[in-house]
């Protein structure tokens, strides 16, 4: 057997699988060493390179394994390592490479990929706020703990992640929703400039004025069209927030339901609340139990938008005043695990809320009768969804420690997923649009956003990356050829 490079005995069999599936392969690498990048290149003998890999979110993604992985520092280097990927295609088979912000991407090989390149972009995540603008310049590798943090120091935010660790780039490329969705809408409604990186290594920028219609489907077209390497978002004054998680017993279901549906058709009332709504079963727990996210964006205690929830008799509880990258970072996802996203939308009826509950359950006893996992959970997260608040989105999140379980949990999740579907058509409150940021490998956010702006998307990608580099040589995520 061929070892590729010497290594401690924990680390030996990641060593061994990194080995180039095929000359071509770590040609790719070679041709980025070559460069002035080549301080920047990280080969499997290198602890970077681990550290790299082993950061991602989800288990399935620390188990690809490039041949290589590059960390550029500016938008040079990021142009610079895709001409050089692209050109080394004239002497060698078409050379793969992913793209990662913060790695939190939800689909397999979306941000990593085994024997290819992957471009990390974590040393990319400077923040500077320009006073005279009143806008936030964020490096597309920065997360959104740190961008909270350097913007709390003028009293200033940004609508972003209610995750802290969730990078910038990946999150605002696909929508991206937040605790201030009621008041700015979607994050990527907020940009007022991208800075970007196009398949011929052009560094250019997409605004209003400049390529307008590249800028149009950036908010939302994921990466289809270049790598995105700094994006400028309108800023606003942002004192601290009251907010935290709230735990119920699962027999305040019957209450629960209905204040989450009025909660909703007057969240255009009090557009500073917002809330999720969680319906969790772990296998630690045993039972079922409903937690709520309240966030308010003022430091104001008990404000009345949450009225209905305050009469209800709660478990837990870590409502208080606090920054926003303190609040933030109660949403840290368990890393390490094997995660998958579902997701759906659907109309803010009481009865679909019902239905979607019932199958959970159902869902949870099939579950049991199967799992090899001793820890294991499945989540349902409701939650209003921007800019027409009658609408909810439902991200269905599983997490399972046993690899052997990926089978049984995507099975559920897509069955639960197309039972809710079909009964929310029946009830006349179905939805095809799929947030992208939680959607499965299997599902179509793209073709979700209607067949005209499908038909936009495929010509702006067309007119800006004609050799379809961002469809066939980045192969991870959602891709236009594919929608």
């Amino acid at each position: 057997m061929k070892v590729c490079a010497n290594s401690i005995v924990s680390v030996l069999d990641t060593v061994l699988k990194t080995c180039p599936a095929n000359g071509s392969v770590s040609a790719c690498c070679v041709a980025l060493k070559s460069t002035s990048l080549s301080d920047r290149v990280f080969y499997p003998t290198s602890d970077v390179y681990h550290q790299s890999i082993g950061s991602y979110w989800r288990a399935d993604n620390q188990q690809l394994y490039p041949s290589c992985v590059v960390q550029p520092h500016s938008a040079q280097d990021v142009s610079l390592a895709v001409s050089t990927l692209v050109k080394a295609n004239d002497n060698s088979p078409r050379c793969q490479f992913a793209v990662r912000s913060g790695g939190h991407g939800t689909v397999t090989g979306s941000t990593n990929g085994d024997y290819a390149v992957t471009i990390d972009l974590s040393q990319m995540n400077q923040t500077v706020y320009h006073a005279d603008t009143c806008t936030a310049s964020i490096q597309a590798g920065a997360r959104w703990k740190s961008v909270y943090k350097t913007l709390s120091q003028h009293n200033m935010a940004v609508p972003g992640g209610r995750s802290g660790m969730v990078g910038v780039g990946g999150f605002v490329t696909g929508g991206g929703n937040s605790f201030h969705s009621a008041q700015y809408g979607l994050v990527c409604d907020a940009v007022v400039n991208f800075e970007i990186v196009l398949a011929n290594g052009q560094i250019t920028t997409a605004n209003e004025h400049t390529n307008p219609d590249l800028f149009k489907v950036l908010r939302g077209g994921s990466n289809n069209f270049g790598i995105v390497t700094r994006i400028d978002l309108e800023a606003f004054e942002q004192e601290s927030l009251w907010g935290g998680v709230v735990t119920y017993n699962q027999s305040t279901a019957a209450q629960q339901i209905p204040a989450f549906v009025d909660f909703t058709s007057d969240l255009h009332k009090d557009p500073h609340a917002s809330l999720i709504a969680l319906y969790t079963y772990s296998s630690e727990l045993g039972v079922p139990v409903i937690s709520n996210a309240l966030e308010y964006t003022k430091p104001v205690e008990f404000p009345a938008a949450f009225a209905r929830f305050y009469a209800l008799p709660n478990i837990s509880s870590t409502m208080r005043i606090a920054d926003l990258d303190d609040v933030t970072s109660e949403f840290e996802p368990p890393g390490g695990v094997h995660h998958n996203f579902f997701t759906l939308t659907f109309a803010n009826d009481p009865r679909i809320l019902h239905r979607a509950v019932e199958i959970q359950t159902k869902a949870i006893e099939e579950i049991k009768h199967s799992v090899k996992s001793s820890a294991w959970s499945i989540m349902s997260l409701y939650q209003p969804f921007p800019a027409l608040f009658t609408h909810l989105v439902d991200l269905l999140w599983f997490t399972w420690d046993e690899i052997e379980d990926t089978p049984l949990f995507d099975s559920v999740g897509y069955a639960m997923v197309e039972e809710i579907e079909s009964y929310a058509r029946s009830r006349g409150g179905g939805n095809r649009y799929i947030y992208l940021n939680y959607a499965a490998g299997l599902q179509n956010p793209l073709r979700g956003y209607g067949e005209d702006n499908l038909r936009e998307m495929r010509r702006v990608a067309e007119k800006y990356d004609p050799l379809g580099v961002f469809q066939y040589q980045v192969p991870g995520g959602f891709k236009l050829s594919q929608a």
